[in-house]
């Protein structure tokens, strides 16, 4: 069994700095849905129709912006995934490298793209619902409603706290799905689960560390819900998959 060189709990797809980045853009998100929210007063629901009316106009107009912004981490990832690669390949045959090299990225890129600009539009989409939802329980609940209000406030904190996870889960999903197309292109249909090796590492992934799983079958990274993931592909997961070579 060949794996490519790597330093323990060291992920060699160093995506850090990129997810820095792409947490800011997508912040800037969360604050335009706050200044559409906060004009209008808590609670309500003559109000509501107007909010996501105005949200909904929002998210078609980000699409463009969504590209652009997706685009350049998918970018910075892949560069990052290919750098890696090389690296981590520099005792392998040179037609080997060439293979890894090569490896036909573009579609994978390209499915990556349109779920990320997906994702983005669905911001300001899901802060309307939130409010929705809470306004409705506002009405049907007049000893919350103080709180509710308060609750509906809070749009766009609650909504820049799911723009910096999209940002976390996503720069690292799109890392772990880039070395599964390549790892895969080789005929390295295996890996190992490596985690961060820290103390925040959850216990679920605690248990798959070091173990062997193969690409078309996942293993179960979160037992509560019985989800299935690869390394790096669950929210706000920062383990990582270690490629094992055919000799």
């Amino acid at each position: 069994m060949l794996t490519l060189d790597r330093k323990r709990n060291r992920n060699p797809v160093k995506t850090g700095r990129i997810e820095q980045r792409y947490a800011l853009q997508l912040r800037k998100v969360a604050e335009q849905v706050g200044s559409i929210v906060a004009p209008f007063t808590p609670g309500d629901m003559s109000a509501v129709p107007t909010i996501e009316q105005l949200l909904k106009a929002y998210s078609d107009m980000l699409k463009g912006w969504a590209t652009q912004t997706a685009s350049n981490m998918l970018m910075d990832v892949a560069l990052r995934d290919e750098q890696a690669w090389a690296t981590m390949a520099r005792d392998l045959s040179r037609g080997l490298r060439d293979e890894i090299r090569n490896a036909p990225t573009g579609r994978v890129m390209q499915q990556l793209l349109a779920e990320q600009v997906d994702l983005i539009q669905s911001i300001p989409l899901e802060a309307a619902q939130r409010v929705h939802r809470l306004t409705l329980e506002g009405i049907e609940n007049s000893t919350r409603a103080k709180e509710i209000a308060a609750e509906i406030l809070r749009t766009e904190e609650v909504t820049t706290s799911r723009a910096v996870l999209i940002a976390r889960t996503e720069t690292a999903r799109t890392a772990a799905t880039l070395t599964q197309a390549r790892a895969e292109h080789i005929g390295a249909y295996s890996y190992i689960w490596r985690t961060s090796g820290d103390g925040s590492v959850r216990s679920d992934h605690r248990k798959l560390n070091g173990k062997i799983f193969q690409w078309n079958n996942p293993p179960v990274a979160d037992e509560r819900s019985g989800e299935r993931a690869h390394p790096g592909c669950i929210y706000n997961c920062r383990c990582y998959a270690e490629p094992i070579i055919p000799d």
